[in-house]
């Protein structure tokens, strides 16, 4: 049997694994660019920036500070003066309307009606000060809230550099842990080869083997820490919670260290929280002045118009309605003060003391806080040091038994535990770098400096 397929038959087959290929590209390179999307690359600086600006407790922190604004400008309000303004319409219904005195009698009428409208402007000219100073606290309260704000970008600032730091700990790490892996992939190989030839024994090889093993355990680890810090970092930058970041290189740290009164003397001009406790000085000074107001006289100006209408027409006529007008000046003085306000005065005073009181307890506080973050700084540089000197032992000695396996001297095992001391010092020294670097930041958020 002889099956013929015309022309446009064979053109139809031939376009349906083109299309089919075309539309497997056009995916592939869809799903390519949606990865590479995902993948991100930043510095430290970036990142910062990002956090700060996505960070909802900055939004939180900005919307405290306008609700003391508006607390300021309402106790501003306070002191403009006030205006009323009203009218009144009242109708009488008099059953009754005789009242007999003796011979006399007196007839009301069956009905009345009346208009009164009233219209007034007062304005406080002397109260002691209270206007003035209720203004200075709101003002204090509205600094006070400021540096609330202030802390609040310091520590997201110290969040955001904390996790980029883990990151690249973690990252440096993995490549730790591949180029290790590499090497006992390489060990294995030469091992094996060893074996098949009768110069090592089969535990030699199974000793790479589950040093190959152990170091793999410790990647799947990492690589969950990865994911945890990566997806922390992506909420706290705003960034979609599938972007893989990768860390730019970080500098080492070798930042240049005054002596620890500079850093001291530092925080004493910069910390926000001895910056709000003499706000908080400031408050109190201007609540004992409010209440000592209390005690002096008041004097306040009015002036009023009224417009009186007894007729049942509630448009005005000739001879129908009074329209008096009254300016006044009224002083009054609550001398009860002057022995009810001692006590109000005596707690005022004690409020006061505890701010100076604590303020000292915080800059103690703020000292020591100092103090250990400069020798933990120290500390890791000298770590850093030390580490640099034993990654140079552990490779001159790695290299020694290396060329002992090699000629046979060296037994697998002293050779697997010479490469396991050069990989753990290896990954300690990345560590001990981020740690210095997050050390020296710790150290500058502490002064109070960390934004400035």
């Amino acid at each position: 049997m002889n099956i013929h397929l015309n022309t446009s038959h064979k053109l139809h087959l031939y376009k349906i694994p083109v299309l089919a290929i075309a539309l497997a590209l056009l995916l592939m390179s869809l799903v390519s660019k949606k990865a590479s999307a995902q993948d991100r690359t930043i510095t430290l600086t970036e990142a910062v920036k990002l956090g700060l600006d996505n960070s909802k407790v900055l939004r939180l922190s900005q919307s405290k500070i306008d609700q003391a604004i508006s607390q300021y400008n309402q106790t501003k309000d306070k002191a403009l003066p006030s205006g009323n303004v009203s009218f009144a319409y009242n109708r009488a219904e008099i059953p009754y309307n005789t009242l007999a005195f003796g011979s006399s009698n007196i007839h009301l009428p069956k009905n009345a009606n009346a208009y009164l409208g009233i219209a007034s402007l007062s304005e406080t000219i002397f109260a002691g000060g209270k206007y003035k100073y209720a203004q200075e606290s709101t003002q204090i309260l509205t600094s006070i809230s400021r540096l609330d704000a202030e802390k609040d970008k310091d520590q997201i600032t110290y969040e955001i550099i904390s996790e980029y730091y883990n990151l690249y700990k973690v990252l440096q790490s993995k490549k730790v842990v591949d180029q290790n892996l590499e090497t006992i992939d390489a060990q294995i190989h030469q091992s094996q080869r060893f074996f098949d030839q009768g110069l090592v024994t089969k535990n030699d090889v199974l000793r790479f083997q589950l040093q190959r093993a152990n170091v793999e355990l410790t990647g799947i680890d990492l690589e969950s820490n990865r994911k945890i810090i990566n997806y922390n970092l992506d909420i706290l930058l705003g960034l979609p919670e599938t972007t893989r970041l990768s860390i730019a290189q970080i500098n080492e740290a070798n930042q240049n260290l005054s002596a620890l009164s500079n850093y001291i003397d530092t925080a004493v001009s910069y910390r926000q929280e001895l910056k709000q406790l003499d706000l908080r000085n400031k408050y109190a000074e201007t609540n004992i002045k409010t209440i000592n107001a209390n005690t002096t006289p008041t004097v306040a100006a009015s002036a009023g118009a009224y417009y009186l209408d007894a007729s049942g027409n509630p448009l005005p006529r000739s001879g129908n309605f009074v329209t008096p007008i009254t300016v006044g000046v009224t002083a009054a003085w609550n001398f009860g003060a002057l022995w009810t306000n001692k006590n109000k005065l005596a707690e005022a005073r004690i409020q006061r003391d505890e701010v100076a009181i604590n303020k000292n307890i915080t800059l103690d506080n703020i000292k020591n806080e100092i103090n250990q973050n400069y020798q933990n700084y120290l500390t890791a540089l000298n770590k850093i040091k030390l580490l640099q000197t034993s990654i140079e032992q552990a490779g001159e000695n790695n290299n020694i038994l290396a060329s002992k396996y090699k000629s046979n001297i060296a037994s697998a095992t002293d050779k697997a535990d010479a490469e396991t001391l050069l990989y753990q010092a290896q990954i300690n020294l990345e560590l001990a770098k981020a740690d210095a670097g997050l050390a020296y930041y710790t150290l500058l958020k502490s002064t109070g400096k960390l934004n400035k």
